[in-house]
């Protein structure tokens, strides 16, 4: 790859002071085990993967019954670790590891749950909830929830195990159990954790599906599984704007034969709305007609209203029997990809794998611990969303969420959210941090609300906090409200650009809060790469690999890299969290992973360490670029685009070229809303007359000479930091990037729709408009 890197040479941002360090989770952990050192604790937990994991299970204080007597084996192969094996006394560690390896991958077709004896007993429901009973815990807030509309709830540790019970009481009335595959599909509301506990406490496999999928999405998901059940909602708000999911919901029903159950929840959509919906408009909307509506809607199938419930009568109904008994490596979570590089991949995680790896992360990295408050933008159908279910409850920490759009009515929305609750940690995109830097000059929201000073009462879902806390109308949106209780901002999903990190550490954090940098993916069950409280940072960087985790970078035969040089990241050992394969995939999960190197992870990612041991995630190796004979990463190039004034977002793909080889497209997202197909707009001359010279202090005559002037510019700017050979051959200006819903930009869709080619799954498409817009601008065959 290119030699010159933009990311290189960063200076220390952030250092940790004495107390930040005193306090952190990793810190005690490390007393735990004996070291007084990161490089110490880093080359133990590498050196001893199973030695590590078990003072992670310690510390986390996670309990098995019956207890295992090996922690990890490897006969099976290190594609296919044997974890947590619990056989009788009789049976000596070898005998016990080979009993453990005849049990039936997840990624062999017919998988099913394999139970005991081959594997120690977890159901990890019971880390989550009744670990907590007898505990200060019990009562502390697990789910502070907040709708874009202002509506909250709050619920204790001890009122969300009981509801969960009322859940768990209804999957096994109708005949949900150990094995079967149950779909959610629902946005970030307190049902949504509701079900996920519900579905693996019976001994289910949970599927998580976005909450703005089309029905043939999530169809082709339940299909895959065979599904028996779907948890789904009548829909949610966005700006404003209801958005039906009962009518998707049925459809994907109706294509998918073996569901035969749905459970559907109540959302706070108005009156109206209720009798608009289910066509009576002769009186109040009563649980019969929205039964009866139901009934209606899902034909041939056993539907069920859950949710919530604050009537003692229901909360008395409780299930009694408990968790289900499973094992360890019993299937938990079947969590499908995004389909960015091309068919959904369901990546396969038992009750011992993705809990604790996220709880593990989660500790050590964002510093959560008990009545710690963290909140995540995210979906459920994100591996972010069971991410902080799971992590969060493990931890006995609060989780904050917030279902709305983060800059809805106003650009302070998201800001507001956090200091109104509290939130010590908060997980946020680049994408996102860049869209409301963009913001950072609107009006603050004025909605209404109750009276300044309500503040929400636990299990109080009518508690109706004001819209808007105040603050001048003059201050920019992160400065109106009162943010001391942020402790850190922590990012995944996509690799950052300076300027958008340097605008949220030094304005919204005020130089003072670190951004914990987060990057792994589903298959990981979290982070290879993990910021933490003890290291210094520097921009958009990495300090260190995650603990356990025995990262290096390669080139092309396999051989690490020296620092400055850029290769493939790659994992050496088996970790906690890994995979159990793709559900009932073998050989593609292989070929994935696997083929490249012996006994390597090959994850994907392009990475680079600098001379001072940060790492650094330049984007995804099969995106990059080979031009006159150089490679190049997009998001290299990307990162100059966006470090101009009037570039938000850029993506970079390669064209056929017959000088080169391969040219670079770019297609950048401006600063104000305009069209850039029109003639004559107003905010394409407004954006060039603000631009830096040679536009400074003047219009140009025509948008076709803005257009062609402000490319130009693009160009020399990539050109000055990379050379000549390496600038974009085009820049096209539109109006947004094909994304996901967990805001990873769709660069083989990009190309595929500039070049007239099959773009292949659009399912993880946000909006399908994108797409048109870049087909109109490909060039003339």
């Amino acid at each position: 790859m290119h030699d010159i890197n933009v990311l290189e040479n960063q200076p220390i941002a952030w250092t940790p002071t004495p107390d930040v360090i005193e306090r952190a989770q990793l810190t005690k952990f490390m007393r735990q085990v004996g070291v007084s050192t990161w490089d110490e604790l880093h080359q133990f937990s590498i050196r001893d993967v199973e030695k590590f994991t078990e003072e992670v299970l310690k510390f986390l204080d996670i309990k098995f019954d019956p207890p295992y007597n090996k922690l990890l084996g490897t006969s099976n192969g290190i594609e296919f670790p044997n974890w947590f094996v619990s056989t009788p006394q009789r049976h000596s560690g070898a005998e016990a590891e080979t009993r453990a390896a005849a049990s039936v991958p997840l990624s062999e077709p017919g998988a099913v749950a394999t139970g005991f004896p081959a594997h120690a007993g977890l159901n990890i429901t019971t880390m989550c909830l009744d670990r907590w009973v007898d505990d200060e815990v019990n009562n502390q807030p697990a789910i502070v929830w907040e709708g874009e509309d202002g509506s909250t709830h709050v619920l204790s540790y001890s009122f969300l195990a009981d509801n969960v019970g009322i859940v768990v009481g209804t999957l096994r009335n109708i005949g949900i159990g150990k094995g079967d595959a149950v779909g959610i599909h629902l946005p970030m509301i307190p049902e949504t954790i509701l079900a996920l506990l519900a579905i693996n406490r019976v001994g289910a496999i949970a599927i998580p599906v976005f909450s703005g999928y089309g029905v043939e999405a999530i169809a082709s998901r339940m299909h895959a599984v065979q599904a028996k059940a779907l948890f789904t909602c009548e829909g949610f708000y966005r700006r404003g704007k209801f958005v039906d999911m009962l009518s998707v919901a049925a459809g994907a029903v109706r294509r998918t034969d073996s569901i035969t159950k749905v459970l559907v929840t109540r959302t706070a959509i108005s009156e109206k709305e209720h009798l608009d919906r289910i066509g009576d408009a002769k009186g109040p909307v009563r649980f019969v007609h929205f039964q009866e509506h139901l009934e209606k809607t899902f034909p041939d199938v056993v539907v069920r209203q859950f949710g919530v419930s604050h009537n003692m009568i229901d909360l008395l109904g409780a299930d009694e029997e408990g968790s289900e008994l499973t094992s360890a490596e019993d299937p938990l979570i079947i969590l499908y990809t995004s389909g960015t590089t091309g068919k959904p991949k369901g990546i396969a995680h038992t009750h011992a794998s993705f809990p604790i790896k996220a709880a593990q992360d989660m500790a050590f990295g964002t510093d959560v611990g008990r009545g710690t408050r963290i909140c995540w933008y995210t979906d459920i159908g994100w591996m972010m969303g069971p991410w902080l279910i799971y992590g969060a409850l493990i931890n006995g920490a609060t989780i904050c969420l917030y279902d709305g759009a983060p800059d809805h009515p106003t650009a302070d929305r998201m800001w507001e959210f956090c200091a109104r609750h509290k939130v010590e940690v908060l997980g946020i995109s680049p994408t996102l941090v860049r869209a409301l830097a963009a913001k950072e000059s609107e009006p603050p929201a004025s909605a209404g609300g109750a009276a300044p000073g309500s503040d929400p009462t636990l299990e109080n879902p009518d508690s109706r906090p004001p819209a808007h806390a105040g603050g001048s109308d003059k201050k920019p949106p992160h400065e109106r409200h009162d943010l001391s209780s942020l402790r850190a901002f922590a990012s995944t999903g996509e690799p950052w650009n300076p300027a958008p990190w340097w605008w949220l550490f030094e304005k919204v954090g005020n130089s003072k809060l670190p951004i914990i940098n987060y990057s792994g993916g589903t298959e990981i069950s979290g982070g290879i790469l993990m910021g933490n409280m003890l290291l210094p940072q520097k921009p958009c960087s990495f300090p260190a690999p995650c603990p356990g985790m025995d990262v290096d970078i390669v080139d092309d035969n396999g051989e690490p890299v020296k620092p400055g040089q850029v290769g493939e990241l790659v994992i050496k050992q088996p970790w906690i969290g890994m995979a159990r394969g793709f559900w009932q995939e073998r050989e593609r999960y292989l070929e994935t992973y696997w083929s490249r190197f012996k006994n390597i992870w090959v994850h994907g990612d392009w990475a680079m360490r600098d001379k001072d041991g940060h790492w650094f995630i330049l984007g995804r190796s099969d995106d990059t670029l080979k031009v006159a004979g150089k490679r190049v990463g997009p998001a290299e190039v990307e990162s100059i685009l966006v470090s101009h004034p009037q570039v938000t977002e850029a993506a970079v793909i390669g064209v056929p070229d017959d000088a080169k080889g391969t040219a670079m497209v770019a297609f950048c997202v401006l600063s104000g809303d305009f069209s850039p197909q029109s003639r004559g707009d107003t905010e394409l001359h407004k954006a060039a007359s603000q631009s830096s010279p040679p536009y400074e202090g003047e219009v140009a005559a025509t948008a076709d000479e803005v257009v062609l002037s402000l490319e130009k510019e693009l160009k020399s700017l990539v050109a000055k930091d990379m050379g000549k050979p390496l600038a974009p051959s085009k820049v096209h200006f539109v109006h947004a990037l094909p994304k996901t819903r967990n805001a990873k930009v769709m660069r083989r869709v990009i190309r595929a729709a500039y070049l007239g080619e099959d773009p292949g799954d659009l399912s993880a498409l946000e909006n399908a408009s994108t797409v048109n817009e870049i087909r109109a601008v490909r060039p003339a065959v």
